[in-house]
């Protein structure tokens, strides 16, 4: 039996939830979340995100694993190939649904930094190296609300991955 739309859209939200409140590292619960509800398998990209957690290297610097994530499944769908690395144009197709995700995250979240998300969300960044810091952020809602956003990032990804989809295949319908 088919998955309907909007159950895949529910299914990365949960997914991506889930894996985040069991395991952390955003930018992989994002990718799992969305590669489990489109069927998909690969644990090289998977790995890759390892480092994208928390704005990169649990840092907070840089922008929303979440968001690293949603754009690196986006790429593996629609990027540019190794066979067409030597040009330049081949990258845009990836390069403007990622920018639509990042669109849809700053408006929705109001910044796609890490450190200004939780400075937003919970009037300070938390250091997650340091286990006192780690416990405070726990204390305030931190895994509760991350996984949301998690969540939220996967099902945004998937509905661009999913229109690409639908319009890609109307294109050579037409063809």
């Amino acid at each position: 039996m088919n998955k309907s739309r909007e159950d895949i859209l529910q299914e990365a939200f949960n997914r991506a939830k889930q894996h985040e409140l069991k395991s952390g590292g955003c930018a992989q619960c994002t990718i799992a979340g969305i590669f489990e509800a489109l069927g998909v398998e690969d644990g090289g990209v998977f790995k890759a995100a390892t480092g994208l957690a928390d704005g990169v290297g649990l840092t907070g610097d840089g922008h929303c694993g979440a968001l690293s994530g949603g754009a690196m499944a986006i790429s593996y769908f629609f990027g540019r190939s190794l066979e067409d690395f030597g040009d330049m144009m081949k990258q845009l197709h990836a390069c403007i649904l990622a920018k639509k995700l990042h669109d849809q995250f700053v408006e929705k979240y109001g910044t796609c930094r890490c450190a200004n998300i939780q400075e937003k969300t919970f009037g300070r960044f938390f250091n997650l190296y340091d286990p006192k810091e780690m416990e405070a952020g726990s204390k305030v809602g931190m895994p509760e609300k991350c996984s949301t956003l998690v969540g939220e990032t996967a099902r945004m990804a998937v509905k661009i991955i999913l229109d690409e989809k639908e319009r890609l295949a109307r294109k050579a319908a037409q063809s």
